[in-house]
C-alpha cells in the first residue's frame, strides 16, 4: 500500500511515477473523496469544540441556578450530527482503504520505461549456449519417452495444466527442492522455514494478491474462506506481520519450499503443452526482510543467490531488468531470471526476484524498531524464486538431453541421485 501522506501531498508525482508501469491514477476519485473527508472532518472538530464549550457553560448556568433547556437542546442536535459524521467518516476511510489497496507500488526510479516485457532490459548473460547437432526435443517428448512424465494420467485425475511425476523423473524433481533448500541454507544464510499452503484472505491482502487478483487464486469455500497459495511468498512473508522487529535480528532471510497453486485465469491458450504454466507446481522460495536503506543491495544478493542454483546446475540465463509496464503489482523492481530452453530456441523465466520497499510491510505492519529513535518504522520486504523446481527440471532435460533420447544429470545433483549420472530410455 502507497503512504497515504504520500497519495494526498504529493498527488501529481504519484500520478506520474504510476503512468510509467501504465497506470491511471482516478486523481479526480481521489480529490472528491478527500474533499469529503476534509469538509466532515472540519465541521466534527468545530462541533466537538462547540460541545466542550457548551458543557463548560451548562455547569455554569447550573452552579447558578439558571435556565439551560438551549444549550441541552442544542447539544442533543449536535450529538445527532457528530453521531451521523462519524458514520460518514467510517465510510469514506472505507472508499479510501479499497481505493488505496488498488494502487500498484511505485516503480523505482531505476526501473526502465516500456509497455510491455518487449521492453525489458537485459542486465547479463552466463553460460554458453549450444545448438546440438540433431534436432532438441521438447521437455514433454523428453519426459515421456524416459517414462517419466504422464500428463494423460494428470488430465485424468484433475484435468488439464497438471502432470504426474514417475521414477527417475519423480526423483529428479525431489533431488532439486533438497539441493536448492541445502544450498541456500548451508551456503547462502536462509532460515528454513514450512508454512501452511492454506491460508485467510487477511494473509493474502498483506502481500497484495487480494483484492486485486481474486480471480488468479484457488478459494476454498466455507465458513471463512481460506484460500490455497499462490506462492510461499504469501505465508512467510506474513510471518512479520503486526511484529516490531529487534534491528540486532536484521536482516530476516527465509528459505521455503511448497507447493503454489494458480487458476491462470489469464493465460488461456499460453503453454498449454508440458509442465511450463501449471495450476499446481513448487518453488523454492527467498524471502529476506531489511532495513529500507539496505533493501537495493539486498535485492542484487538475493538475485546472485538465484543465479547460483543456475551456475552450479550449469545451465545457461539471462538476467532482465523489467519495464514499468512489466513490473508486478507490488514490487518496485524486480529482475527476471530467464533459463536457456533449446527446444524452443529462446530464454524462458524461471525466478522473479523483487523488492517490494514498505508496500508489503505498510499492508502488514511490519516494523523494526528504529536503534536511533526507539520508534517503529516499516520493515522493507523482497521475494524471489530460487528456483521454480518443476521449470529447472525443464531446463535440465532439455539442455541435457542427448541424441539417443538419455538426459545427462548435472554433476551438482548426481550425489542428490544416488550416484546416477545418465536417466536413459527404458531404465525405470
Amino acid at each position: 500500500m502507497l503512504d497515504p501522506k504520500l497519495l494526498r501531498q504529493e498527488t501529481d508525482m504519484v500520478a506520474a511515477a504510476l503512468q510509467k508501469r501504465g497506470f491511471v491514477l482516478d486523481t479526480a476519485r481521489l480529490d472528491a473523496l478527500e474533499a469529503r473527508r476534509k469538509t466532515i472532518q472540519t465541521e466534527t472538530e468545530a462541533l466537538q469544540a462547540e460541545r466542550n464549550r457548551s458543557s463548560k457553560e451548562i455547569g455554569q448556568r447550573k452552579s447558578k441556578g439558571e435556565d439551560a433547556s438551549d444549550l441541552f437542546k442544542r447539544m442533543s442536535e449536535v450529538g445527532n450530527t457528530l453521531k451521523a459524521n462519524a458514520t460518514e467518516l467510517d465510510e469514506i476511510r472505507g472508499e479510501l482503504a479499497d481505493f488505496s489497496l488498488g494502487l500498484p507500488n511505485l516503480p523505482h526510479e531505476s526501473v526502465p520505461a516500456g509497455a510491455s516485457e518487449d521492453d525489458n532490459v537485459e542486465i547479463r548473460r552466463w553460460g554458453e549456449v549450444t545448438k546440438p547437432d540433431f534436432e532438441p526435443q521438447d521437455h514433454v517428448a523428453i519426459g515421456e519417452a524416459l517414462g517419466g512424465l504422464d500428463f494423460a494420467g494428470a488430465a485424468k485425475l484433475s484435468g488439464s495444466r497438471f502432470a504426474v511425476m514417475h521414477g527417475d523423473i519423480a526423483r529428479l524433481h525431489r533431488a532439486l527442492i533438497r539441493f536448492m533448500l541445502d544450498l541456500h541454507t548451508t551456503e547462502h544464510g536462509y532460515h528454513e522455514v514450512y508454512v501452511p499452503f492454506i491460508v485467510s484472505a487477511e494473509t493474502l491482502t498483506g502481500t497484495g494478491q487480494l483484492p486485486k487478483f481474486e480471480s488468479d487464486l484457488f478459494r476454498i469455500e466455507g465458513d471463512t474462506p481460506r484460500y490455497l497459495i499462490p506462492t510461499a511468498e504469501v505465508p512467510v512473508t506474513n510471518l512479520l506481520r503486526d511484529e516490531i522487529i529487534d534491528p540486532q535480528r536484521l536482516p530476516l532471510k527465509f528459505v521455503c519450499h511448497t507447493p503454489c497453486f494458480r487458476s491462470e485465469a489469464g493465460a488461456a491458450g499460453k503453454d498449454t503443452r508440458g509442465m511450463i504454466r501449471q495450476h499446481q507446481f513448487e518453488k523454492v522460495e527467498l524471502v529476506q526482510a531489511v532495513q529500507p536503506e539496505d533493501s537495493y543491495a539486498a535485492l542484487e544478493q538475493l538475485t546472485a543467490h538465484a543465479e547460483t542454483v543456475l551456475k552450479k546446475l550449469a545451465l545457461p540465463y539471462r538476467v532482465v531488468a523489467l519495464c514499468g509496464g512489466d513490473l508486478g503489482f507490488s514490487a518496485a523492481k524486480t529482475y527476471d531470471i530467464e533459463v536457456w530452453l533449446p527446444s524452443q530456441e529462446r530464454y524462458r523465466e524461471i525466478s522473479s526476484c523483487s523488492n517490494f520497499e514498505d508496500f508489503q510491510a505498510r499492508r502488514m505492519l511490519a516494523r523494526y524498531r528504529d536503534a536511533e529513535s526507539g520508534k517503529p518504522e516499516l520493515l522493507h520486504t523482497l521475494n524471489g524464486s530460487a528456483l521454480a523446481v518443476g521449470r529447472t527440471l525443464v531446463a535440465i532435460l532439455e539442455n541435457g538431453q542427448q541424441q539417443d533420447g538419455s538426459v545427462v544429470i548435472p554433476e551438482a545433483l548426481v550425489s542428490y541421485m544416488d550416484g546416477t549420472e545418465l536417466l536413459k530410455p527404458g531404465s525405470e
